[in-house]
C-alpha cells in the first residue's frame, strides 16, 4: 500500500497507534504499534468502528440493536432466550450490511493491496485485546478471503459476531454494558508454513526473564483454538537460548486448499512428533517479541508466522494476566496426568469429564472440568469449575487464556486426561507444574514470583491511586503497589452506619454519636491500612432521591424533578451544617491517629458556597488540626472559571469527576439509555475542560487527579491526561496494574516525542 488511505472511516495500519484503540479496536491499534516498532508486519487497513455505527444507523437498525442488547445482557442466565435475542440482533446486522456510501472506500482500500488480494478479516471490537480483557477467540476471524463480495460478507460476519451468546455472556461477566461497536482489520494473508505465538513473560509463573514460544505447522489458528498440542520453547531473554523444549503432537495442519479456502491436512507420525522450529527461528521470533515489549513497555502476547525465509508478526496485545503460582504444602498422592501448566494455582475437587459444551450444565460448582479442548462456548462451565484440564491445546489456546483471566488453575495438552480421569474421582490440579495428582491437597501456600518480577515493576511519575467504598477490602488492596486512595466514597459506609435510617431520624432520637463512632471505625481502618500513603475522603454526596429511600427520608427530603443537579454536595453542607458537623467530627477523630486522611468537597458550583463550607471546616475540630489537605471535586464546569480563586481560599488538591463533568459539559444525563451515544468522556469539549483544570492546577502548584475507569479502559484518554500533566489518576482496585502499564507506556511516548 503506497498511499495513506484518505477515507475518514478507514485507516492504513501504518497510521495507527495505541491512542486510536477506541476507534480502531485493540487489534487495529496494536498492529499500528508493531509498525511503529519497525517490525515486519503484513500490510493492511482497518475499518474504524464509525463504519459499523454509520452502517447500522443508515440501515435503520441501531435503536433496535441497542434495545435488544440491553435485554440480552439481563438474559444471560436464560440460554434459550439469549439465543433468540442474539439471532434477532445478528439478523439486523446482516439486514443493514455495509452502508452503500462506504462500500467504495472499503473496496478501494482493498484494491490497493493488489488485484484479488488474499486477506484475513479480523474483528477488532472495542475492549478486545486490551490490558484487562482478552475476548479470547470470541469474535470472528475469516481467513483466505478473496474478492469484493467475499470481503464485504466477511466484514458483516465480523460485525454480527458482536452478538453471539458467548460474547454477550462474556461482556456481562466483565461488566461491559455499553453498546458494543466493531472495527475490522483487513490484512494481507501470509502463506505460513509455521505459525504460533510468543509471550514475553511466562504466563504460568509470571517470570519476565524469558520468552515462551508455541509453534505448529501451517496456519496459527490451530494453536489459538487449541485443536493441536503445539511445541513449547522457553527461551532466555538474555542469551536467546532455549531453557526448556517440550515437543507437542500435531496430528494435522491447516493450509490453503485448491479452492483458496482453509483445508486440514493430516500429518504422518514422523511429522506429528517432529520439532517445529530450528534454533535460528526461535531466536528470530524471540527478538521480535522482545522488541515489541520494549516498544510498548509491558509484557506482550504476540502472534507470528513464517513463510519461506521471512518471519512476520501478525498481532500483539498486552498479556491480560500474570498470575501468582501456588503449590501444595506437601506432596501427596501419585501423578495421574501431566500436561502444560497454563494457568497457575492449585485446586482440589471431584472430576467431571465432558466432551461438549452442550453438556456444561452437568458440571457442579466445585468440580474440576476435564475436556478434550474448549472454545468460547464452554465459558459458562469454566466459570463454575475450580480447575480445568484439557487433552490438547497450548499456552494461548482458549482454555488457557480464559482460565488465567478467571483465576482458574489450568493444565492443557494433557493428551489422555479424558480417558485416565473419571467422573467423581477426587484429584488435585497444580496449574503451575502441569500435574494432576490423586486425592486432595491438605492446604496450599503462595509460591513467590521469580525475583526478576519483584525487581522490575512498572514505575510511573503519575501516581496511581485507588477508589474505595468499603473498609473490608482495605488491607488486601493496601498490600498492592497502589500509591494511595484517591477517592474514598462515604456513601456506602454511611448507609451501613445509618442502618437504613435517615440521619435526621438518628438525630431526632439522640443517636448521632453512634453514627460518628461507626464512621470513625470504618474510615480509620482504611486510613491505618494505607498509612502513610494519602487517603482522600470525599464527603457524603447523597442526592435527595437517595436520601428519601432511607427510613424517614420522605419526612426530611424535598421532591426534586432532577436531583442529579439539585440539592447535593457542597451546597447541602452549607444549608445543613449540623449534619456536616458530624462528618467533620468523625474525620477529626480518625486523623488523631491517621493524619494521612484528606477532606474532599464534592459538587462545588460557586465561590460563595465553597467559602461558607470552608468556614464550617475551619471552625470545626478537623479544621484546627495541622496538615489537613483540602480538596474539591471538579464535576461542575464552573470550576474552570473559579479554580484560581478556590486555590486562593486554601484548596490544595483537585480531583476531576469525569462522569459528572462529561454530563454537564455535554448536557446529557449519564444514566440515559436514550442518549447514551452522546456521553463521551473523550469528547473534545470535555478534554478541553480537563486540560484547563490540570493546567491551572500545575500553574499554582497543587495536586490534580481524575477518578474514573477511563484511564484504564481507554489508552488514548490516559495519554491525554499524561500530556496535560496530571499528577495522579484513581481507578477501581482491579484496574490498578492495567492502568499503571497504560500510564507508563504513555509517559514513555511523551518522553520519546520530546526527545525527537
Amino acid at each position: 500500500m503506497d498511499e495513506v488511505i484518505p477515507d475518514a472511516h478507514i485507516r492504513d495500519i501504518r497510521t495507527l497507534s495505541i491512542r486510536d484503540a477506541e476507534e480502531a479496536g485493540g487489534k487495529g491499534a496494536n498492529l499500528g504499534e508493531l509498525m511503529a516498532a519497525t517490525l515486519p508486519v503484513p500490510p493492511g487497513f482497518v475499518l474504524l468502528r464509525s463504519c459499523y455505527r454509520d452502517s447500522m444507523r443508515t440501515g435503520g437498525v441501531d435503536a433496535e440493536l441497542a434495545a435488544l442488547h440491553r435485554e440480552a445482557l439481563s438474559a444471560v442466565a436464560d440460554g434459550a432466550r439469549l439465543e433468540d435475542l442474539c439471532e434477532r440482533m445478528q439478523a439486523l446486522v446482516h439486514k443493514a450490511g455495509v452502508d452503500s456510501a462506504l462500500r467504495d472506500g472499503v473496496l478501494a482500500a482493498y484494491h490497493e493491496l493488489g488485484p484479488q488480494a488474499r486477506v484475513a478479516v479480523r474483528s477488532s471490537a472495542t475492549g478486545e485485546d486490551g490490558a484487562d480483557a482478552s475476548f479470547a477467540g470470541m469474535n470472528a476471524t475469516i481467513t483466505n478471503v478473496t474478492g469484493d463480495t467475499e470481503l464485504l460478507d466477511a466484514v458483516i460476519r465480523c460485525w454480527a459476531s458482536l452478538f453471539s451468546p458467548r460474547v454477550i455472556s462474556y461482556r456481562a461477566s466483565r461488566g461491559f454494558t455499553d453498546d458494543p461497536a466493531m472495527a475490522v482489520v483487513v490484512q494481507q494473508m501470509v502463506d505460513s508454513e509455521k505459525a504460533g505465538v510468543a509471550f514475553t513473560a511466562d504466563p504460568s509463573t509470571g517470570a519476565r526473564d524469558r520468552v515462551v514460544i508455541e509453534a505448529a505447522y501451517g496456519l496459527g489458528e490451530v494453536v489459538v483454538s487449541g485443536e493441536v498440542e503445539p511445541d513449547t520453547y522457553v527461551v532466555s531473554k538474555d542469551t536467546l537460548t532455549p531453557l526448556d523444549v517440550r515437543l507437542g503432537r500435531q496430528k494435522f495442519q491447516i493450509v490453503r486448499g485448491p479452492d483458496g479456502k482453509d483445508m486440514p491436512v493430516d500429518l504422518d507420525d514422523a511429522q506429528a512428533d517432529s520439532r517445529v522450529l530450528t534454533d535460528d527461528e526461535i531466536r528470530a521470533i524471540a527478538r521480535m517479541a522482545i522488541a515489541m515489549e520494549d516498544h510498548s513497555g509491558c509484557p506482550q502476547d504476540t502472534e507470528w508466522a513464517i513463510s519461506g525465509a521471512a518471519t512476520y508478526l501478525v498481532q500483539a496485545r498486552p498479556i491480560t494476566t500474570l498470575g501468582l503460582a501456588t503449590r501444595p504444602v506437601e506432596a501427596h498422592g501419585s501423578v495421574l496426568v501431566r500436561g502444560l501448566g497454563a494457568a497457575p494455582g492449585v485446586a482440589s475437587g471431584p472430576v467431571r469429564v465432558l466432551t461438549s459444551p452442550e453438556h456444561g450444565d452437568q458440571l457442579r460448582p466445585g468440580e474440576i472440568l476435564v475436556a478434550p479442548m474448549t472454545n468460547p462456548d464452554w465459558l459458562p462451565a469454566i466459570r463454575r469449575a475450580v480447575a480445568l484440564v484439557t487433552d490438547s491445546g497450548g499456552m494461548t489456546c482458549h482454555a488457557a487464556i480464559v482460565a488465567r483471566e478467571l483465576g482458574v488453575p489450568c493444565i492443557v495438552g494433557a493428551r489422555t486426561a479424558t480417558t485416565v480421569l473419571h467422573d467423581g474421582e477426587s484429584v488435585t490440579v497444580d496449574g503451575a507444574r502441569g500435574e494432576v495428582l490423586s486425592g486432595r491437597a491438605a492446604s496450599v501456600v503462595a509460591r513467590p514470583r521469580p525475583s526478576v518480577e519483584a525487581a522490575a515493576p512498572e514505575v510511573t511519575a503519575t501516581r496511581i491511586y485507588v477508589n474505595l467504598a468499603m473498609p473490608e477490602s482495605a488491607e488486601k488492596v493496601a498490600a498492592t503497589t497502589v500509591d494511595g486512595v484517591g477517592l474514598l466514597r462515604a456513601e456506602f459506609m454511611l448507609t451501613d452506619a445509618l442502618g437504613g435510617r435517615h440521619p435526621r431520624d438518628l438525630i431526632a432520637r439522640g443517636e448521632q454519636q453512634s453514627l460518628v463512632a461507626h464512621m470513625v471505625s470504618s474510615v480509620g481502618r482504611i486510613a491505618q491500612a494505607f498509612a502513610p500513603r494519602p487517603v482522600v475522603y470525599r464527603a457524603t454526596d447523597f442526592r435527595t432521591n437517595e436520601f428519601r429511600n432511607l427510613t424517614g427520608g420522605s419526612t426530611y427530603e424535598p421532591v426534586e424533578h432532577n436531583p442529579m443537579i439539585g440539592y447535593r454536595g457542597c451546597y447541602r453542607y452549607v444549608k445543613e451544617p449540623d449534619l456536616f458537623a458530624l462528618e467533620l467530627e468523625a474525620l477529626a477523630r480518625v486523623r488523631e491517629k491517621s493524619p494521612n486522611v484528606a477532606l474532599m468537597i464534592p459538587f462545588v458550583r460557586t465561590r460563595w458556597e465553597l467559602e461558607e463550607c470552608l468556614e464550617l471546616v475551619d471552625a470545626s475540630p478537623l479544621g484546627r488540626q495541622r496538615g489537613l489537605h483540602r480538596w474539591v471535586m471538579a464535576e461542575v464546569p464552573s470550576v474552570v472559571h473559579w479554580l484560581p480563586e478556590y486555590i486562593g481560599m486554601g484548596i490544595d488538591g483537585i480531583s476531576i469527576g469525569s462522569n459528572d463533568l462529561t454530563q454537564l459539559v455535554l448536557g446529557v444525563d449519564r444514566d440515559s439509555d436514550t442518549c447514551a451515544e452522546l456521553f463521551d468522556e473523550a469528547d473534545p469539549a470535555v478534554l478541553h475542560a480537563i486540560r484547563r483544570i490540570i493546567g491551572i492546577a500545575n500553574k499554582f502548584g497543587i495536586t490534580s487527579s481524575l477518578c474514573g475507569q477511563a484511564p484504564s479502559t481507554n489508552p488514548a484518554f490516559a495519554e491525554h491526561l499524561v500530556r496535560y500533566g496530571i499528577t495522579s489518576v484513581s481507578v477501581n482496585p482491579d484496574s490498578v496494574e492495567a492502568t499503571r502499564r497504560v500510564v507508563a507506556a504513555a509517559e514513555r511516548r511523551v518522553l520519546l516525542d520530546a526527545a525527537r
